[in-house]
C-alpha cells in the first residue's frame, strides 16, 4: 500500500505504508540514533510529533517485552527508509509493523530520509501529515492547516499520570512529577534504593510536601516548558524546601522558575550521541537527548545559578547548578546510558544532596 508524508509548506514524500492506515497530522522531526527504535517509540516525550529515524534499517532487532519506556506510544506516525520484515533477535516478541498495527500507528518506509533529514534541518521542524488515504496535496496542506495544534499544555496532560503511586524502596522517599516520564528514569532511582511517589505534573506544593519527601524529581516531557506555568509555579515555591533534581523538560522548568527563559530549537536535539561537557571536571559525555526547547544562557547571567554543562555541538546549556540551594538539573538523558552508564554520576549527586 502507497503511503505518504505531505509537509505543511507542500513538500510530498512518496513510500510503501506499514503499520496502521488512515492519516494522522503531527511535527515532523528526525532521530539519530542507530538503535533504541522502541524507547523512542513509548518516550512520552514524542507526544504530538511524527518521528523519522535517519539510520537507514529499522526494526531489524524486533519489538521485546522489556524495552518500554511507557504503557503506550504517544508519536503520531513514524518514518524511515527501510523496515525489517524478520527480525532477529531471542528477545523479539512481535515485529516492527505488528506493534504499529497493535497501536494504530502509521508507519512509512522507502522515502528518502537524508532528503527529509536535511529539509528539516534546513527550514526548521514544521507540521505534517502521514496518510495511507487519496487526495490532493492542496487537500491534505489545508487539512494541516486547519488541524488543532499539536502543542500546548494538553501534551503534557496527554502523558502524565491521572492518580499518585508509590513504587517502594527502603531509602529515602522521593515526589517525582510526573511531565512524561521515562521508565528508566523511575528504575535508575528507585535502584538506588529510594522510596518514589509518582504525582500528576499538575500537583500543588502543598500535596507534595504532604509527602513528607526528602527530595524531588522532575522528569522529561514533551513540548514548550511555559506551557506548563502550574508546574513552574509549583517548583518556584518549593525552592530551597527540597533538594531538587531535574532532567530534560524538568530542567526547563527549574531554569523558568528560577527566573530564566527558553526557545524553540530550530530542529531540536534527537538522538544518542550528542557530545556535552561537564564543566567543573572538563570530561565529555556522548549523551542521549530528545528536546525541542532549550535554556536562553543570556537569561541566567544575573541569576544564582551556574552552567554546568555544554553541549559541543551548538554550545547550548545542557545543565546547571544553584549557587546555594540543593537544586540542578540537566538538558539530557542520564538514564538512557549511550556511554553505556557514563552519566549515572548524576543520579549519586542526587542521592547525596538527599
Amino acid at each position: 500500500m502507497k503511503g505518504y508524508l505531505v509537509l505543511a509548506d507542500g513538500t510530498v514524500y512518496e513510500g510503501t505504508a506499514f503499520g496502521a492506515v488512515g492519516e494522522a497530522i503531527g511535527e515532523v522531526v528526525f532521530n539519530t540514533g542507530m538503535t533504541g527504535y522502541q524507547e523512542i517509540l513509548t518516550d512520552p516525550s514524542y507526544c504530538g510529533q511524527i518521528v523519522t529515524m535517519t539510520y537507514p534499517l529499522i526494526g531489524n532487532y524486533g519489538i521485546n517485552q522489556d524495552d518500554f519506556e511507557a504503557s503506550r506510544s504517544y508519536v503520531r506516525g513514524f518514518i524511515v527508509r527501510e523496515t525489517c520484515t524478520y527480525p532477529s533477535n531471542w528477545r523479539a516478541k512481535e515485529t516492527l509493523d505488528a506493534y504499529l498495527y497493535r497501536h494504530r500507528i502509521i508507519g512509512l518506509a522507502g522515502i528518502d530520509t537524508r532528503a527529509l533529514t536535511k529539509k528539516l534541518r534546513q527550514h526548521g521542524v514544521m507540521q505534517g501529515l502521514i496518510t495511507t488515504l487519496p487526495g490532493t496535496v492542496a487537500e491534505m496542506v489545508a487539512k494541516i492547516k486547519q488541524a488543532p495544534p499539536v502543542f500546548g499544555p494538553q501534551l503534557v496532560q496527554t502523558v502524565t499520570t491521572p492518580e499518585p503511586y508509590t513504587i517502594p524502596g527502603p531509602g529515602p522517599r522521593v515526589v517525582v512529577m510526573d511531565f512524561g516520564a521515562k521508565a528508566n528514569i523511575l528504575r535508575s532511582l528507585n535502584k538506588l534504593g529510594l522510596e518514589l511517589v509518582v504525582v500528576p505534573a499538575h500537583a500543588t506544593a502543598d500535596e507534595i510536601m504532604a509527602y513528607r519527601p526528602a527530595g524531588l524529581m522532575l522528569s522529561n516531557g514533551p513540548g514548550d516548558p511555559t506551557d506548563v506555568p502550574l508546574a513552574i509555579n509549583t517548583v518556584r515555591q518549593l525552592l530551597g524546601e527540597l533538594p531538587i533534581f531535574g532532567i530534560c523538560l524538568g530542567h526547563q522548568i527549574i531554569g523558568l522558575a528560577l527566573g530564566g527563559s527558553t526557545y524553540k530549537l530550530k530542529f531540536g536535539h534527537r538522538g544518542a550521541n550528542h557530545p556535552v561537557q561537564d564543566l567543573h571536571s572538563g570530561r565529555v559525555y556522548i549523551t542521549s537527548q530528545n528536546h525541542g526547547f532549550a535554556l536562553a544562557a543570556d537569561s541566567l547571567q544575573q541569576l544564582p545559578v551556574e552552567i554546568t554543562h555544554l553541549n559541543l555541538n551548538d554550545g547550548t546549556v545542557e545543565g546547571l547548578r544553584h549557587k546555594e540551594l540543593p537544586v540542578f538539573s540537566v538538558q539530557y538523558h542520564p538514564e538512557a546510558a549511550p556511554g553505556p552508564e557514563d552519566n549515572e554520576y548524576l543520579f549519586q549527586q542526587f542521592l547525596q544532596l538527599l
